[in-house]
């Protein structure tokens, strides 16, 4: 048989229906509302490739080098090509058509969705990998299904799995087809604090259909229910601007405008909060189990969508934060012997390792203390290594305070002598809080975790209108950042991929080629985009100053700046070089031809509109679309925020503030110069009129606005965007959670305003 219905599926039928299909048949059998539909057989792909004789070429199509990135689009283009020209047998179309015209009248539209055996594991979720169509009737239902057995050898697809070290010729997939649930409304519903395992069931709602909370695209509604009572305790209402129906005229899934009236209204009433609670019992006593439930209701019925194990919960984990808590209350233990700027939070010890070269760099070992003058982006991996930084140059905004904080490395920077005073394998205690080192070494009670420690504490994330985004220096920190629960990156620096490399880009194709510079640039933002896909990831082209090249190999041919920072950087030196300005865009354009939607391009340093202009015809000679696209600008100097009426003509889809700069070239402060560092306020009323102004216009424009500079961690100028209604704040990954519950705060207080 070619299918089998969810009525007869079970959780034990993963390897012949998948592990999605295997879900909904157990919660069928279970007696739950979930939708009726079927499922096309993994035993059915497998036999479709194996009787038309295309499965060894297949599988020898897709065994290629998943870091290459050529090759990689190559071995998509040809699997789905076998597939898609491979005709699906008389006999399983019958079926399939057959089945179909069972459901309901035998023209309804059913969702289409793909379930593969490698799904929803323990160790590996492949969550995304494969395509689900929406508002599918019977004409088109067949390709449908090819088209998910296709999916499987995308892109995105075909690299994870060789990640994950899982063979291409043991993965099977399942089709499930299922009538669609036209949603009036729909979200998501944990059966238990997702943390803590506290009896709250957490509920995020939205209008229309379920898929614009799963990816994100929308601000639900979010509800705290007490799970014996059924209490709402909290009920936080967003404002939903969106909303995915379906369009009655053509039956498309399509995007549109909430309505005004439904804008900031409550989309669960206390009856329906009621019976998902209901449900939700139901479900987590059929597993036993907490569980994580995809939800629709229409025309007064709730029906389920899926349902999941909550992994997150860790009982001691409130313990342990306390005790943790407690022994930092010690940290002044020890004679204090030089003292900086805590950039980095948390206190590591270690033998303390002089790096004044390069090629000291290999003396580093694990646990050491990196104490070096300034960090360079070709530290990185022994800053990795390493349990602590020390720096005698630079401050809050330099490469080794951001880097360390992504890292989730304690760093002490801004110290002046320490490669001078403290002696190579000396034992050392930093304090990343406090900015103080100490002589000797202190116990530690437990391992540091970077990606444990940025996860939050409290998981059920903070829902607000205004997005929280995170930024990333390095692609080597996008798990942590990821961990943290983040709307999306706002920004990925591109310099510090290309300074990575030890040569600068001209010196790097002369030596390698333009393919392999531009493979580098593309798994460097994969990195990203796959770690937060489908939440977008801003990724800002080249900005790096004339002296950081300098001291790259190749670097003895850049021009030497009396302030660099005014200098040859940013948008003017890419418009400058268009030839080497094209390798970055055709990185751009690969990963938008890998599947990889979610990455925005963002220019920095522009002045005006032909400086946008200039780059938005570079951006379509190199077969990127501006207008399929996101992208947008930064607003660092008074002449953009003066300007970004002009830029948005230019269509940008949005701009974003780059505090630090802004700053500095407002006030005539030098941000590296610590004789003038306490000059450098970036919530100066000058700061702030340009700022607020530039949000104002915007809005007006219909242009998005953000910030990803040192300062969107404040609380004082998190008040002031979101009073302002910028669109999103990205900060350090340290402070995404505090920022989200400040943006959290301000808008309740805004919306108690408005009705007081």
């Amino acid at each position: 048989m070619a299918v089998a219905w969810l009525d007869d599926v079970r959780s034990a039928d993963i390897d012949r229906v998948g592990g999605k299909a295997a879900s909904l048949g157990e919660l069928t059998g279970a007696g739950l509302p979930v939708p009726s539909g079927f499922v096309v057989t993994a035993g059915t792909y497998r036999e479709f490739i194996e009787n038309a004789g295309i499965d060894e070429e297949l599988f020898s199509a897709v065994d290629v080098d998943h870091e290459d990135t050529t090759a990689l689009r190559e071995a998509h283009e040809r699997a789905h090509e076998l597939i898609m020209e491979t005709p699906v047998p008389d006999e399983v179309r019958d079926e399939i058509l057959s089945a179909y015209g069972s459901l309901g009248d035998g023209e309804r539209f059913v969702a289409v969705r793909s379930s593969a055996t490698a799904e929803d594991l323990p160790d590996a979720s492949f969550a995304g990998q494969q395509e689900t169509f929406l508002n599918i009737q019977e004409g088109a239902l067949v390709e449908r299904v090819k088209e998910c057995w296709a999916s499987l050898f995308s892109q995105r697809a075909i690299y994870y799995r060789n990640r994950q070290g899982f063979p291409h010729d043991e993965v099977d997939i399942a089709v499930v087809v299922q009538e669609m649930v036209d949603a009036e409304k729909s979200g998501v519903l944990f059966t238990s604090h997702p943390s803590t395992g506290e009896p709250q069931i957490i509920i995020e709602a939205a209008w229309g259909l379920g898929e614009a909370v799963v990816s994100g695209s929308v601000s639900p509604d979010n509800y705290v229910v007490d799970r014996e009572s059924a209490e709402v305790q909290t009920a936080t209402v967003a404002d939903k601007k969106m909303m995915m129906i379906k369009d009655e005229a053509t039956g498309e899934t399509v995007e549109r405008e909430v309505p005004d009236e439904k804008r900031s209204a409550r989309v669960l009433s206390d009856e329906e909060i009621g019976e998902l609670v209901e449900i939700g019992r139901r479900v987590e006593e059929h597993y036993g189990t907490p569980q994580d439930v995809e939800w629709a209701i229409y025309d007064g019925d709730v029906y389920m969508l899926q349902s999941r194990p909550i992994t997150t919960i860790d009982d001691e984990e409130a313990e342990e934060t306390a005790e943790a808590a407690t022994n930092g209350g010690d940290s002044d233990s020890g004679d204090v012997l030089l003292r900086g700027l805590g950039s980095s939070p948390g206190i590591a010890s270690g033998k303390a390792r002089i790096v004044t070269k390069l090629d000291h760099l290999d003396q580093v070992g694990d646990g050491d203390i990196i104490v070096t003058e300034m960090t360079m982006p070709d530290m990185v991996p022994a800053m990795k290594r390493a349990a602590g930084i020390v720096t005698d140059e630079g401050g809050m905004t330099s490469h080794a305070a951001i880097v360390s904080r992504e890292l989730g490395v304690p760093a002490v920077v801004g110290v002046g002598s320490a490669t001078r005073e403290l002696e190579d394998g000396q034992p050392i205690t930093i304090d990343g809080d406090k900015g103080t080192i100490r002589e000797g070494v202190e116990p530690e009670d437990e391992q540091h975790e970077p990606i444990e420690e940025a996860r939050p504490k409290t998981p059920v994330k903070p829902m607000t209108a205004t997005e929280v985004k995170v930024n990333v220096s390095i692609p080597e920190a996008a798990e942590r950042a990821a961990a943290t629960g983040a709307d999306g990156v706002g920004l990925l620096r591109t310099e510090h991929m290309v300074l990575s490399l030890g040569k600068t880009p001209t010196k790097y194709i002369a030596d390698n080629g333009e393919r392999a510079y531009v493979d580098e640039l593309v798994d460097g933002i994969r990195t990203a985009a796959e770690e937060f896909y489908p939440r977008p990831v801003r990724v800002r082209t080249l900005d790096a100053p004339t002296d950081e090249f300098r001291q790259l190999e190749g670097g003895e041919d850049e021009p030497r700046e009396h302030n660099p920072m005014l200098g040859y950087r940013g948008i003017r030196r890419s418009l400058d070089n268009p030839g080497l300005f094209k390798h970055e865009l055709e990185a751009f354009r690969r990963l938008f031809d890998m599947g990889y939607d979610n990455v925005e391009i963002m220019f920095p340093l522009v002045n005006d509109a032909e400086d946008v202009s200039r780059a938005r015809e570079l951006m379509k000679q190199a077969g990127v679309d501006p207008e399929k696209r996101q992208w947008g600008v930064m607003i660092e100097t008074p002449a953009a925020a003066l300007e970004v009426e002009s830029m948005a003509a230019e269509e940008i889809d949005f701009v974003s503030f780059g505090t630090n700069d802004l700053t500095q070239y407002t006030l005539a402060v030098d941000r590296n110069n610590g004789r003038v560092a306490d000059k450098f306020d970036e919530l100066h009323p000058a700061v702030l009129k340009l700022l607020g102004d530039t949000i104002e216009t915007c809005r007006e424009l219909d242009v998005k606005t953000s910030i990803c500079g040192q300062a969107a961690s404040k609380p004082r100028m998190v008040q002031f965007l979101v009073e302002r209604g910028i669109s999103s704040v990205s900060a350090n990954i340290d402070a995404v959670r505090d920022v989200q519950h400040e943006a959290k705060r301000v808008e309740q207080r805004l919306l108690l305003d408005s009705v007081r």
